[in-house]
């Protein structure tokens, strides 16, 4: 008699099996608004287990959804068969100017473990010390210092994991796969995909130029190409000095018009927050201010000074230019997503869907008249803050959690609005069950049957975390938490 899926597993993998209700429901949610329950969570110990996982998933039919830290706001790590849990996996091997991390390796870990080198890794998510390198790879994260310093896929150089058939591979370094990947991505309609600086929606094959490139494919893909192991990352020396402006604004649109000004003085981070945000602030603002820019620059620091106060149109509250006091402001901007959560009752938060989306710089302005109109049409309240200089806000809806079914036409007219301005329905945070759906109107069906194509060439039987990026179905309001 042939071996339950379970039995298999539990007699081949050398880390842990678990099939027990609790474990089950922890690993059923993440920090988004979803929740599915898996079959068997697998935490392995090497990378053996995780080929034989792929292997043993795809003989029984089984889908395989890799898991990091669970921070992911959209539920990208959730599905119905098997979760593969990678926090064994925290490797770090620290290079010149280069780091090779294992998958599990908290960003946190490896930001003091660069700290002692004076080092840094660009991308720094809000929620830096506790998401994983693995999610931070399959969501293409970035964080402030991306107007800068780019996403997670301008840091990358080399990319291990294993397909949908159980076969490690490293990119570029794997030749004949890089140019299968080229052969397929050489086909893409360039012109179809946002034109934005940060973008996390879909396969990201635009950014695939040469053979040097092939590994991109894999950032941004949320566990449905590969299982990533570890990854080669660029790594820059810390900034000798840095200075933080905070300005205060009477007016949002005024602050959004203001970006484009100030973007031209290349900052390093050009932040947005707004008056829900800035309240929890423990500071006397100006009772007629509506939002606040952080703006902060790493070099030209004189220089950057005399033009920022040429060019701006709201009043400087703060420069500060010790570690210290930079540090302790950031926080504030950082802690957003706590403030916004803090500040609505838990019956009026409706479920984060819209909260990413990013538009051309020059369309900023717009992008907040969008969210007024939204508000006002479906008596709606918003909480807005994120990384300006990319043209890229979080938004926070607030209204009665009973009306689960506006979501799904808030969401239709943002992100209809949204791709009209030439902009994507997420920045940095993955499309998951809240917007894969939305993948093939941001793309085209030309780039979407290109899309699938490299799916079905990393993973033909569709066994890793299916539904996600390529799907049939609605996702957005199914599998949300019980109210």
């Amino acid at each position: 008699m042939k071996k339950s899926i379970l039995k298999t597993l539990e007699s081949e993998i050398q880390g842990n099996v678990y099939s027990t209700k609790e474990f089950r429901e922890f690993y059923s949610v993440d920090a988004s608004s979803y929740k599915i329950v898996p079959k068997i969570i697998v935490i392995p110990k090497n990378e053996r287990d995780v080929i034989r996982t792929v292997k043993i998933a795809k003989e029984f039919k089984t889908s395989v959804t890799v898991r990091g830290a669970g921070t992911g706001l959209v539920g990208s790590a959730l599905n119905t068969g098997i979760i593969l849990d990678m926090k064994n996996f925290d490797s770090i091997r620290l290079g010149k100017n280069h780091v090779t991390v294992g998958t599990g390796v908290l960003k946190g870990n490896l930001d003091k473990v660069l700290e002692k080198s004076k080092k840094f890794l660009p991308p720094n998510p809000s929620i830096g010390s506790f998401c994983s390198i693995g999610g931070m790879l399959g969501n293409n994260s970035s964080g402030s210092r991306s107007l800068k310093y780019g996403s997670m896929i301008d840091n990358v150089e080399e990319i291990t994991f294993v397909d949908g058939n159980g076969k490690k591979i490293i990119l570029p370094k794997n030749n004949k796969k890089s140019k299968e990947i080229i052969k397929i991505t050489n086909q893409i309609d360039c012109k179809k995909f946002p034109n934005v600086t940060k973008n996390s929606s879909g396969y990201r094959l635009d950014k695939i130029e040469t053979i040097n490139d092939t590994h991109k494919t894999i950032i941004g893909s949320e566990g449905t190409l590969g299982i990533i192991l570890s990854a080669k990352l660029k790594i820059k020396n810390k900034p000798k000095k840095r200075i933080l402006f905070v300005i205060e604004y009477n007016s949002v649109i005024k602050a959004a018009t203001n970006c484009r000004d100030i973007n031209k003085t290349n900052p390093s981070a050009l932040e947005f927050v707004d008056k829900i945000t800035f309240d929890q602030i423990n500071y006397k603002f100006d009772k007629k201010s509506k939002c606040l820019l952080f703006v902060e620059y790493d070099d030209k620091i004189k220089s950057n000074e005399k033009k920022i106060h040429q060019i701006i149109t709201g009043k400087i509250v703060k420069k500060l230019k010790t570690d210290k006091e930079i540090a302790d402001w950031w926080k504030y901007r950082d802690l957003s997503l706590h403030y916004s959560l803090k500040s609505i009752k838990k019956e009026k938060r409706i479920p984060h869907v819209i909260e990413d989306a990013a538009v051309p710089l020059k369309y900023l302005p717009k992008l907040f008249l969008i969210l007024n109109k939204i508000n006002k049409k479906y008596n709606t309240k918003s909480i807005v803050y994120g990384h300006a200089g990319n043209g890229n806000v979080h938004v926070r809806l607030i209204s009665e959690r009973k009306k689960i079914s506006i979501i799904k036409n808030i969401a239709n007219e943002y992100f209809d609005e949204i791709l009209k301005l030439g902009g994507t329905i997420t920045a940095e945070h993955g499309d998951g069950l809240a917007r894969s759906e939305y993948i093939k109107k941001q793309y085209g069906a030309k780039n979407y049957e290109i899309f699938k194509n490299i799916k079905k060439y990393f993973d033909p039987e569709n066994i890793l975390n299916p539904g996600k990026i390529i799907t049939t179905k609605s996702t957005i309001i199914q599998n949300l938490e019980e109210l």
